[in-house]
């Protein structure tokens, strides 16, 4: 066993995810804080009694998958440790892929199976995507590990026939969908492999069933526990998702698919391979991840293509198959065409390559076989082919990829958050704001304290389920409320509380609260990236003070009655409403989800400007001096939908659709 060339590569490839992670650093990424630690923590404890939307509405896809993080982040292992752990596992990956690759290796000595075998492995691993995922909080990777083993077994049913691989194969997928629901494509996909089965088509359909059940089965068993809360409380089983099927009243019916990496037209989705390419973000990825792998594969089978048909023109008869060589080549076919049908589908999905990385590993291996296939008695062209395709795809690495901005490593934990004495007792509602909901402090607050996020990605507003909720919650807790966002410190001077209570108000006054500005604290958070919207302790006359590039701020206030009558529609809000609702209907390809809750800017003094944020899109339209704008959040320019006046009545005729920044023509004054 210490000689198997298959242990060899099994601790080879867990070396080299490990070492990448550490040379990537610590990853403390947007959706780790909004909820991926959150996700975690409500698994294993029950938050949906005191906490509505704490982590946004991903904070309510199935958390389990998450578990092992939040164990992580909670043990006393260091942060080094705890992402050398997550490397291991997400190392299994490659693992798959050398035990695809072996399974379709063109029939011949055991040394080139297994050269094929590693040559996918490495290629499979030389994915700018795949390794911005090693050693983070993302599930990708490990939930993507159990699609890709249930591709694995279902072509072993391919290779030789059994109804027992069948169901196993359906169950690992089953499970891979309930913890991801972007694995339901692999799952789908992984079905035309059933043609490929030798047998009747009696058997075939058999086979169909079989898989069908089991794929049900391995769904429902994974996702029941979680389920059963969400149709509890919300009346749709996979809430968020599906909420046009289910309709519970507190969540937009709408769409969620995200549109940002779908092709906006046909002939963007046939050179979307040739794309790829380019290094350059926002493609099928928010960094720049230049991928060569789908166009060197689709070269490669329009090659071999043309060899065979070349072959059939000059009449030379193809020489008899072994058993073999018959059960590689029906095993390739089977791999080409689940992988061609989940390309198809991951681009109508998403197109966002974190969603395709079991099949982006599928695709390692077919660019491997087809050269030795192409090349077959050619070993010197053979080998030109392999260094060639290999030398481009790490030179894009090098050259063109883009890596996650993370933190060094320091001896301590994942992070750290101080929580003020005050505070550490007393259970308390939170009433949180910002577009992330830094939901990652939850676990460090009092156990039986609640957590509401007002205005994150699904801005919660005072009418409907929604603000009835809400109000439930502030009854309960009353006087115990709390505002909480991220600001500056406040411990030494309290030039940054004006500006802060401000933002807070914002998302306070539509509920007829407001924050107290002398009863403020700050909790401080250690090892965590800030970014650009956590600012500097403020000391003495304003002058920022030296502060580690990994602490920040979140400055909490009292909340009290504003004075006012609670609840209300602003002045202005009104005819804002009916002219977003108005350029929704008339452009619904732009704006998804439909007809969110708004969110606010201003005062009575001075006015309101209304903002609507459509997570589907990565759009944010608002009003301003009586004009309609939206921007895409990421890279867009600013763009004018015209008067709001003019969408108040009759909305006008436009020409819309998803194009660049986002694209909305009036063709009518």
């Amino acid at each position: 066993m210490a000689k198997s060339p298959r242990l060899l590569v099994y601790v080879s490839c867990t070396l080299l995810v490990v070492l990448t992670s550490y040379w990537l650093g610590k990853e403390m990424g947007w959706d780790t804080m909004d909820y991926h630690v959150y996700a975690g923590f409500s698994a294993l404890h029950d938050r949906f009694r005191q906490d509505y939307f704490a982590g946004g509405p991903q904070g309510y896809f199935n958390p389990y998958a998450y578990v092992p993080f939040y164990l992580l982040l909670r043990s006393p292992l260091t942060a080094l440790e705890d992402a050398s752990i997550l490397a291991v596992l997400q190392s299994i990956i490659l693992w798959l892929t050398y035990e695809l690759a072996i399974r379709v290796a063109p029939p011949g000595s055991p040394r080139t199976r297994v050269a094929v075998g590693i040559l996918a492995a490495v290629f499979a691993f030389a994915n700018p995507v795949l390794i911005n995922q090693f050693g983070s909080s993302y599930i990708d990777v490990t939930t993507g590990e159990i699609a890709l083993a249930g591709w694995l077994v279902l072509l072993g049913a391919v290779r030789k026939p059994g109804a027992t691989r069948v169901m196993w194969a359906a169950l690992l997928l089953g499970a891979a969908s309930a913890l991801k629901p972007t694995n339901s494509v692999h799952a789908v996909a992984a079905a035309v492999m059933l043609l490929f089965i030798p047998g009747s088509w009696g058997r075939r359909f058999r086979h169909a069933a079989q898989y069908a059940l089991a794929l049900a089965a391995g769904f429902a068993l994974i996702s029941a526990p979680w389920s059963i809360h969400l149709e509890k409380h919300f009346g749709n089983p996979v809430f968020p998702l599906l909420n046009g099927l289910f309709r519970s009243p507190q969540y937009p019916t709408g769409s969620m698919l995200d549109h940002r990496f779908m092709p906006t037209s046909v002939s963007a989705a046939l050179s979307r391979p040739f794309a790829m390419v380019l290094p350059v973000g926002g493609v099928h990825f928010e960094l720049a991840a230049p991928d060569a792998r789908y166009a060197v594969l689709l070269v490669l089978a329009l090659l071999l293509l043309l060899r065979l048909l070349w072959g059939r023109i000059r009449g030379v008869a193809n020489p008899a198959s072994s058993p073999e060589q018959s059960a590689a080549s029906r095993a390739l076919s089977a791999l080409g065409l689940a992988f061609l049908v989940d390309w198809v589908l991951w681009l109508t999905a998403s197109g966002n390559s974190r969603y395709f990385i079991p099949a982006a590993c599928a695709a390692a291996v077919l660019c491997m076989v087809l050269v030795f296939r192409l090349f077959d008695g050619q070993p010197a062209a053979r080998n030109y082919a392999l260094v060639a395709v290999l030398g481009v795809q790490f030179f894009q690495l090098y050259a063109g990829a883009d890596y996650r901005n993370d933190l060094p490593w320091v001896k301590g934990p994942w992070y750290s958050v101080s929580v003020p004495a005050s505070l550490a007792s007393r259970a308390e509602l939170y009433l949180m704001v910002g577009l992330q909901s830094n939901s990652y402090l939850i676990p460090d607050l009092p156990a039986h304290s609640g957590f509401v996020n007002l205005n994150g990605a699904y801005v919660i507003g005072p009418q409907g389920p929604d603000g009835a909720h809400v109000e439930s919650l502030i009854h309960r807790y009353a006087p115990h409320l709390r505002v909480l966002l991220a600001g500056q410190s406040i411990d030494e001077g309290r030039e940054a509380v004006p500006f802060t209570i401000e933002k807070a108000d914002d998302a306070l006054e539509p509920f007829g609260l407001e924050a107290d500005a002398g009863d403020c604290t700050t909790i401080v958070t250690h090892g965590i990236d800030n970014g650009p919207t956590v600012t500097v302790v403020l000391h003495g006359k304003g002058q920022p003070a030296p502060r580690s590039a990994d602490t920040g701020h979140f400055v909490t206030c009292r909340v009290r009655q504003d004075g006012r009558a609670g609840a209300q529609t602003l002045p202005g809000q009104r005819y804002a409403d009916v002219a977003f609702d108005h350029m929704e209907n008339a452009c619904p390809a732009l704006f998804q989800p439909l007809h969110p809750n708004d969110m606010l800017l201003g005062d009575p003094s001075h006015g309101y400007v209304f903002i609507r944020y459509y997570p589907g899109t990565g759009i944010e339209a608002w009003t301003s001096h009586g004009s309609l704008l939206f921007q895409k959040l990421f890279g867009g320019r600013e763009e004018d939908a015209g008067p709001e006046s003019l969408w108040e009545n009759s909305p006008p005729k436009v020409a819309c659709g998803l194009q660049g920044a986002g694209f909305l023509k009036l063709l009518s004054p």
